[in-house]
C-alpha cells in the first residue's frame, strides 16, 4: 500500500509546492512510483508541473473525459451522486515515468464547508458519514491504479477542515519552513493545533457511523518525518546573520514545543529510526560542521533538509517544468563562469534532495 506523506504548514510561502515536486522527482529517480497530489485550490503545483500559464489550459483539462482532477474525484461523495468514487486519471510527467500528478481544482474549496460540518457532526448525521473518509479513499484507489509507493500531498496554507482531514489521514507529515518571524510563530501554533487534530481523528476512528460508511474513516496515525528549512540567503556557505537568527528561533520552537507536543500525542517515530535515517548523506557531525553555531539537542529536531535560496534556478525550473537539479545547459541559458557556478549549485541541490529522499525511504521502510 502506498505511503501517504502530507507537506503542511499553515504559514504560506514556505516552499511546499517546490519541495513536493523536487522531492517527489528524486524519490522517483530512486525507483519509487510516486503520485504528487495538488490539494491547494490555488493549483500552483498543477500549473508548475503541466506548464499551464492561463485559465484556458485548466479549463481544457477539466473538460476532458473521465475523472481528471481532485474535485471530480470527490464529487460522488460530496454531491451525493449515485456512483462510487473512482481513481483519478492522473497526468504523466515529462521525462519522469515513475511520477504522476493528481491535478488540483479551484472548486475543491467549495467542499470545505460541507466537510467541516461533516467532521463536526459526523457522529450524528448519517447523510454526511461518507465525507470524512472520502479523500483517503480517493487517494488509495488512485495509488492502486498506478501501483504507487508514495503519495505526496501538497496542502494549502490554512487550518481548515480539508487540511485537518488530509493530515490526520496521512501516514506521515513534513513541515516545510522559511526562516522568518511568521514560521517561528507557526511552529508554536502547530504545537497546539496538531494535538487537537490528533484527538479529533482518534475519536473519529472509533465512531460506528464513520466505520459503517461506504468510505470508512481510515485507521491512520500520522508520524512526523521532520522539518525542511529552505530559501534562505547564504554568505561563505553559511546563512546570513538575519536568517541564522530565525533558524535558531525555529530550532528552539521545534525542540521545546513542537516535538514534546508530538511525542505526547504519539506522532513521532522511534528515536532509533530517526538516527538511522540521519546516517544517510549529511550525518549529524557533518551537518553541524557546516553550521557550527546551530547545534541541535536531538536528532529529531535536526531538519530533514536544509536548503539555501534557489535563486534563478527556481524560475528556470518553473519555466521548463523540471526539478532544479535536472535543468540542462540550454534551459539555463548561461555561459562561462556563471554557468559553472549555477551547475555547482544544481549539484549541491541534487545531493541534498537525494539525502532527503534516502531519509524518507528509511523512515518509512518499516511501515
Amino acid at each position: 500500500m502506498a505511503k501517504q506523506i502530507a507537506l503542511f504548514n499553515h504559514k504560506g510561502g514556505v516552499g511546499k509546492t517546490t519541495t513536493t515536486f523536487n522531492l517527489g522527482w528524486m524519490l522517483a529517480d530512486k525507483g519509487k512510483k510516486v503520485i504528487i497530489v495538488d490539494c491547494d485550490p490555488q493549483c500552483n503545483l498543477t500549473g508548475m508541473v503541466l506548464g499551464f500559464k492561463d485559465a484556458e489550459s485548466f479549463e481544457l483539462m477539466y473538460a476532458s473525459d473521465g475523472v481528471t482532477n481532485i474535485r471530480d474525484g470527490l464529487a460522488p461523495a460530496f454531491e451525493s451522486r449515485p456512483v462510487l468514487i473512482k481513481p483519478v486519471d492522473c497526468q504523466p510527467i515529462n521525462e519522469q515515468p515513475n511520477m504522476h500528478l493528481l491535478p488540483g481544482h479551484i472548486g475543491l474549496a467549495e467542499y470545505e464547508v460541507t466537510l467541516g460540518i461533516a467532521q463536526e457532526l459526523s457522529g450524528s448525521l448519517r447523510t454526511l458519514q461518507n465525507l470524512p473518509g472520502s479523500l483517503h479513499h480517493l487517494f488509495t484507489k488512485t495509488a492502486e491504479k498506478y501501483n504507487a509507493d508514495f503519495i505526496l500531498v501538497d496542502m494549502s496554507p490554512s487550518l481548515g477542515p480539508i487540511n485537518q482531514n488530509l493530515l490526520t489521514t496521512s501516514d506521515y507529515f513534513i513541515v516545510p519552513m522559511f526562516p522568518d518571524y511568521f514560521s517561528a510563530m507557526a511552529t508554536d501554533s502547530l504545537a497546539k493545533i496538531l494535538p487537537k487534530w490528533s484527538a479529533w481523528a482518534k475519536q473519529s476512528r472509533i465512531l460506528p457511523l464513520l466505520q459503517e460508511a461506504i468510505y470508512p474513516f481510515p485507521d491512520k496515525h500520522p508520524k512526523f518525518l521532520g522539518t525542511i528549512i529552505q530559501n534562505y540567503n547564504v554568505r561563505e556557505e553559511e546563512p546570513t546573520a538575519a536568517f541564522r537568527q530565525w533558524i535558531e528561533e525555529i530550532k528552539s520552537g521545534v525542540e521545546t514545543k513542537l516535538i514534546p507536543a508530538l511525542r505526547n500525542n504519539g506522532m513521532l517515530l522511534s528515536d532509533k529510526l530517526y538516527e538511522k535515517a540521519h546516517e544517510k548523506g549529511l550525518d549529524s557531525n557533518k551537518f553541524n560542521s557546516l553550521f557550527p553555531d546551530i547545534m541541535y539537542d536531538s536528532i529529531i529536531s535536526q531538519p530533514l533538509l536544509q536548503l539555501s535560496n534557489f535563486n534563478t534556478l527556481i524560475a528556470r525550473s518553473q519555466e521548463h517544468n523540471a526539478p532544479v537539479f535536472k535543468l540542462t545547459d540550454d534551459q539555463l541559458k548561461q555561459k562561462g563562469k556563471i554557468l559553472k557556478n549555477t551547475k555547482k549549485s544544481m549539484n549541491k541541490f541534487r545531493d541534498l534532495f537525494s539525502d532527503g529522499a534516502d531519509r524518507i525511504i528509511t523512515l518509512t521502510e518499516d511501515a
